[in-house]
């Protein structure tokens, strides 16, 4: 069987990185879109495009008739799930096959034995494959599982029967937070899954996360393509992954290789799987889970075997068997991958929205660049935050990593905040370079004020003065671009808003390269600047500093080596017209999903009280009671949309 037609169900870097394998081979790709995605690059990278609906997932990428619909109008002769929405829907893979349409994945059973973790653990206690001790019974009362977490022994992880990737996933050391804790897994597993089913397990204290990449075909061929090591994790959701991993030896590899291969025969897998592990101090590891697709970071096990999974997955898929033998397989060097996230690491890893005013990827030896995202995109809400994953590959573990560092301080991203930083400052973390990261990484090296967003000092004020001043030239009247005597230079005083804070600036400037800018008193002079379109360089005490901007509407979206931020010229503002915000009022801190609200007006709250939760990117967010007092409004109700600072509830001083 050949495939003609490929119709990729999913969206973002992953569609993006299918077709282009797809085209390599010759056959004819289809993306699917939702309202929110049009004009995205996976939509004009392929050969032909489908709306299939508006941007809530469970109108368009989850919706297994609209993308069945799709395939039909188009002649799609094959589907390619990709990784999330419906890639391990066992439901999903049966519409496939009863409308005569290969899915490139796995069996259907095998995705619902393995999409039950409760099933799936009890099956590879049968094989052999050493699991950790918890709870995966049928009784899902609280009273039962309060019962067996006492048994199991704090801490415990509690985690979605049904699913992955982080959602409905709680640790829990304090057994008086369990009811809670389960109460959040619950729903957050019914919204992420359609299953609030729930197990419990041991939780292995600093582990790290190792995965085995397995693939299998339908000539009895099952083989590892060797492991990856995904311990930096938030929120349970990996960051940086590499390939191999550096504290597993031969010894190890071979039998954590041969569990997953036997993990993968005892269910009759075919495709390309992982098998996750926790590997503890000593050596021993235990089963996690097994994803039955292909897994975000696949890159790094692409980067050091030269192999593309995504042709492997395809072949197998039109009945080839496996192109090499376990022998075969090669590991050639080291390779590391980041997730770049619109997000802010400062506020505790918070999705972020916005527009990508300026986007530029890295080049260079070794560096690879999977992204779904063009400059102009909006990033919304609803969907993953994850932007681009960035890998590089060197001879060793140390190349590699400078590689990538070098690589993230080229990638260019204005418009909505991002990990950048932060993913260099952890490649770079002395525990991270000497190989001893484990799942408790980003905890115990980088507690709040190491996460602290750096703001600009006077220097960053004085240049994003001249970039404002440089910008308005020609545009702004005579009259209010400074004032000139007969023999003097022009001088030009702004009014200069940064984050909250305005300053006074006056900008000289005698037509030449060279500009100094006074503020507060202080003088700061840039010779030789160069401006171009969105690149700054200039000399300042002997040295050339350069900085990355743009334009968006009257905002200046500035970069330096120190920080990120914006600023604004507000010379002329009317402050009359500046609305304020007032006490008490709790803001959405992004747009998102009010899934429950759990407090009325007239309520006394306590200062950290659980008011309402909302949904955004996949993921729930709590909103606590900043302070104590009384419930003066409430404006929002549960399944609302509410935008970014949108009043959520009022808090009164308490009576």
């Amino acid at each position: 069987m050949t495939i003609e037609t490929l119709l990729i169900a999913n969206r973002g870097e992953i569609a993006c990185r299918v077709i282009r394998t797809a085209r390599r081979l010759g056959i004819s790709t289809v993306a699917v879109h939702s309202e929110a995605d049009t004009g995205a690059p996976h939509v004009d990278m392929a050969d032909r495009a489908v709306l299939i609906g508006p941007a809530a997932v469970g109108e368009s990428y989850l919706s297994v008739e609209r993308i069945l619909d799709a395939a039909a109008k188009t002649g799609a002769d094959a589907i390619h799930p990709g990784y999330g929405f419906l890639s391990e829907n066992a439901g999903f893979a049966q519409a496939c096959a009863d409308a005569g349409i290969t899915f490139v994945g796995p069996p259907i059973k095998a995705i619902d034995l393995m999409g039950d973790k409760a099933r799936s653990k009890l099956r590879m206690i049968d094989a052999g494959v050493p699991t950790v001790p918890g709870y995966q019974g049928e009784d899902q009362s609280d009273g039962v599982l309060l019962a067996e977490a006492d048994r199991i022994g704090f801490p415990v992880m509690v985690k979605a029967s049904a699913g992955g990737g982080g959602r409905g996933m709680r640790l829990v050391e304090d057994p008086a937070k369990l009811e809670r804790a389960l109460k959040t897994a619950r729903s957050e597993a019914k919204n992420a899954f359609g299953d609030d089913r729930l197990i419990l397990e041991k939780a292995v204290v600093q582990p790290r996360h190792v995965e085995i990449q397995v693939f299998a075909d339908s000539h009895g061929n099952v083989i590892h393509l060797h492991e990856r090591d995904c311990s930096v994790q938030r929120r349970h959701q990996k960051v940086i992954e590499e390939a191999p991993s550096p504290a597993v030896t031969p010894e190890i590899r071979a039998a954590m290789g041969h569990a997953a291969v036997q993990a993968a025969k005892s269910i009759g897998y075919l495709g390309a799987g992982t098998v996750e592990f926790l590997l503890d101090a000593n050596g021993d590891f235990y089963f996690l889970e097994m994803n039955t697709r292909l897994q975000v970071e696949h890159p790094v096990t692409e980067l050091i075997t030269g192999q593309d999974l995504v042709e492997w997955q395809i072949r197998v898929a039109e009945g080839e068997p496996l192109p090499l033998s376990q022998d075969q397989v090669p590991l050639n060097g080291h390779a590391i991958e980041v997730r770049l996230y619109a997000e802010s690491p400062a506020k505790n890893f918070l999705p972020r929205t916005g527009t990508a005013h300026l986007w530029r990827t890295p080049s260079g030896d070794g560096v690879r660049t999977d992204a779904g995202l063009k400059q102009g995109q909006e990033i919304t809400p609803f969907y993953d935050p994850m932007i681009a994953k960035i890998m590089a590959h060197g001879a060793t573990r140390d190349i590699a990593r400078a590689r990538l560092v070098k690589a993230l301080r080229e990638t260019v991203l204005l418009g909505v905040e991002t990990n950048r930083r932060f993913l260099i400052e952890a490649l770079q973390d002395r525990v991270f370079a000497d190989g001893g990261a484990t799942t408790a990484f980003i905890e115990e090296q980088f507690p709040k004020d190491r996460l602290k967003n750096a703001t600009p000092g006077p220097e960053e004020i004085a240049l994003a003065a001249v970039l404002l001043f440089d910008h308005g030239k020609g545009d702004v009247p005579a009259a209010f671009r400074g004032w000139r005597s007969s023999g003097q230079t022009p001088r030009s005083p702004m009014t200069v808003k940064v984050g909250d804070d305005e300053h006074e600036v006056t900008v000289i400037w005698s037509g030449g390269e060279d500009y100094e800018v006074i503020l507060d008193d202080q003088p700061f002079r840039f010779e030789s600047m160069c401006i171009g379109t969105n690149d700054a360089a200039w000399r300042r005490d002997g040295a050339t500093s350069r900085a990355l901007f743009c334009m968006h509407d009257l905002t200046l979206l500035i970069r330096t080596d120190a920080c990120d931020f914006t600023a604004e010229e507000t010379s002329y503002i009317d402050r009359a017209a500046e609305a304020s915000g007032s006490d008490g009022a709790v803001l959405s801190p992004m747009n998102g999903k009010v899934l429950r609200v759990e407090v009325r007006t007239g309520d006394d709250v306590k200062s950290g009280q659980l008011m309402v939760v909302l949904e955004a990117m996949k993921m729930e967010h709590e909103i606590v009671a900043p302070v104590a007092g009384k419930v003066a409004e409430v404006p929002v109700v549960a399944d609302q949309q509410v935008g970014s600072k949108a009043l959520l509830v009022k808090i009164a001083p308490p009576d």
